[in-house]
């Protein structure tokens, strides 16, 4: 049973996304994502200005004039959301947590999808996989997409990119538009990274909370890891921490953007209390731009 609260979350996020999807994000989807190819539709007669490379010659020699073949964009697409539901995604510092972010941006991806007439998938993991929906169309599909992300209570806590990509790659045969939301705190998934972004266009979602890059100086805090549960007491008026903190998050940062840039993957920083559309149009915009 789905009870009263999560069907009003769901609600609330199917509202405020298809709004922004009608408003700001339709046009730009279809415009950066592109169709597999072209495929034959017709053919008519010849008009002033058609490339003549398209002239088909067999109708041409039966009716004796010129006739020319016409080509649609093969349209419709897969998009697989791929999200990390470790531990440290039920952190924010702000209302809402990484993971009801990664939720309203998954749903903002997927109506998007869904007008475009493209199926979409889900796959939801830790350090292991927790659920795999494949993709398909319609509304009530979406939503299922939307509340699984919201409210799907996993078994593991830790985060394992490598067994998930390499999950991805096995189950998902044809080419397909891969949305990767993590907070990407882990290791050892750079070679199977560089495979599925060859067999696919993967985007990664960076999800981050202010916190996690700036701690203030309140005194003796106790910290809890998320994915470990293991506790450390931390004085975090010490400048010892504090300098060894930000050396530490800025490492980790540099190499994400590393990672991504020496594998030709497009990347948006999402915050948690902050504006994630900002990222999203100028994301949409860089692709469009590049195309």
């Amino acid at each position: 049973m789905i009870d009263k609260e999560l069907l009003k979350q769901v609600r609330e996020i199917e509202i405020r996304t298809k709004g922004l999807v009608n408003q700001v994000f339709s046009g730009e989807y279809h415009s950066v994502f592109k169709g597999r190819g072209m495929e034959f539709s017709e053919v008519r007669e010849y008009q002033f200005g058609d490339d003549i490379r398209n002239i088909d010659w067999n109708v041409t020699a039966r009716f004796g004039h010129p006739y020319v073949k016409i080509f649609e964009e093969e349209r419709e697409l897969t998009v697989i959301m791929m999200v990390d539901l470790s531990g440290s995604l039920a952190f924010g510092s702000k209302e809402k947590t990484k993971q009801r972010i990664a939720a309203e941006v998954s749903a903002i991806l997927s109506f998007s999808a869904l007008k475009n007439n493209d199926k979409v998938g889900l796959l939801l993991f830790t350090d292991k996989i927790e659920k795999f929906v494949p993709p398909r169309k319609g509304r009530k599909h979406v939503l299922r997409i939307v509340r699984e992300v919201l409210s799907f209570k996993p078994e593991g806590n830790q985060t394992n990119l490598k067994v998930a990509l390499e999950y991805l790659n096995r189950a998902v045969k044809k080419r397909a538009i891969v949305f990767l939301l993590s907070d990407f705190i882990d290791e050892g998934f750079e070679k199977i990274l560089r495979i599925v972004s060859k067999k696919h266009d993967l985007i990664g979602l960076v999800l981050e909370d202010k916190r996690e890059k700036e701690i203030p100086k309140i005194g003796l805090v106790k910290f809890v890891d998320p994915e470990t549960q293991q506790e450390s007491w931390i004085d975090t008026n010490s400048r010892f921490f504090q300098q060894n903190f930000i050396t530490y998050t800025k490492q980790l940062s540099e190499r994400r953007k590393f990672i991504f840039r020496s594998n030709k993957i497009d990347s948006v920083n999402i915050r948690t209390g902050e504006n994630y559309i900002k990222p999203l149009v100028q994301f949409f915009k860089l692709r469009e731009r590049r195309w």
